[in-house]
């Protein structure tokens, strides 16, 4: 019997290049786009016993779980977070396994949005395509102050770019994010405020849980320099609701670049940020690189694999 496999939410359709998915005659994968849009959606959740998850995308509540009667697994790729309701899941009867992720390309990605942010690379390219030439001067990182806000396996990479770019390191977040950064000679400043006040450039690496969420308040934003530049590629709840927004209309920080958004994904061309030329936003690139997914993948259709082979070691909701 082939056990139906489904990875929703699939925007690019990238899992279809991935043939290791396609490699066991036991399981047949299949790939959809966005679910609110794909004709198919229904049918294709009424038939699978599995689901491959792509990190936060998909919202599994009760009443998604009402339209997947025969789910009988979720791989999520990476860690489980909240788009995922464990109990509803456990009431249902559907197993969950999560797997595992690589902090190299949420870092890249932050560390490019920094660069083309501060050198103002993205509306300098627009205007060459429409004819202009040399409309605007950017500013080097060299000496700047980057504040790292957490500082797990993603902040610590920042910190060694932004030291190949000879730039001042500071850290702020837990103690343990702090002890570590002054283990590791990097500079934590006396107090939250100060943290804020003195970074040229904020970027944030916090894990979105109870005591993160909504911690970034307008009070820390409106602290920055003028010319500052807020950089958050974890998510978007980590800032107070509004409260980025109007730190940008009233001019402190200067500047931002966004890459996660409360409610994604964002269709809406009318969206506020997408209309601030101060504000550079990417529809949530971080961990979308072919590196990532072939880990991200392999490792979860292994745990599916496992599980449908009667390995229920790695199942974390329910008891075998």
């Amino acid at each position: 019997m082939t056990i139906q496999v489904l990875i929703p939410d699939d925007y690019q359709l990238a899992t279809q290049a991935l043939t290791f998915l396609r490699s066991h005659d036991k399981f047949r994968c299949t790939s959809l786009g966005d679910l609110t849009k794909a004709a198919q959606a229904d049918e294709a959740l009424l038939n699978a016993q599995a689901l491959i998850l792509i990190r936060e995308r998909t919202v599994v509540d009760e009443a998604f779980l009402r339209r997947t009667p025969n789910l009988k697994l979720i791989s999520q790729t990476g860690k489980l977070a909240r788009n995922v309701d464990i109990e509803a899941c456990t009431r249902a009867g559907v197993a969950l396994v999560e797997g595992v992720g690589s902090p190299v390309a949420p870092a890249e990605l932050a560390w490019l949005l920094i660069m083309a942010s501060r050198r103002k690379l993205v509306s300098s390219v627009n205007a060459m395509r429409e004819g202009r030439w040399q409309t605007e001067i950017g500013s080097a990182v060299s000496q700047q102050v980057i504040g790292i806000l957490g500082f797990g396996k993603i902040g610590k990479r920042l910190a060694s770019y932004a030291q190949a770019f000879d730039m001042q390191v500071q850290v702020w977040g837990s103690e343990r994010a702090k002890e570590e950064a002054r283990s590791a000679g990097f500079l934590v400043p006396e107090n939250r405020e100060q943290f804020f006040a003195t970074s040229d450039i904020v970027t944030v690496h916090q894990r979105l849980v109870a005591q993160t969420e909504g911690n970034i308040t307008f009070a820390d934003l409106s602290a920055m320099k003028a010319d500052a530049l807020f950089v958050n590629t974890s998510r978007a709840e980590l800032v107070a609701e509004g409260a980025l927004y109007e730190a940008l209309k009233q001019g402190r920080p200067g500047y931002a670049a966004l890459d996660v958004y409360e409610d994604e994904p964002v269709y809406n061309t009318t969206h506020p940020y997408l209309s601030m030329p101060n504000v550079l936003c990417t529809p949530h690139l971080g961990y979308v690189e072919q590196a990532s997914y072939d880990l991200y993948f392999k490792v979860a259709f292994d745990n599916v694999i496992r599980y449908f082979e009667g390995d229920r070691s790695q199942v974390i909701n329910l008891s075998f």
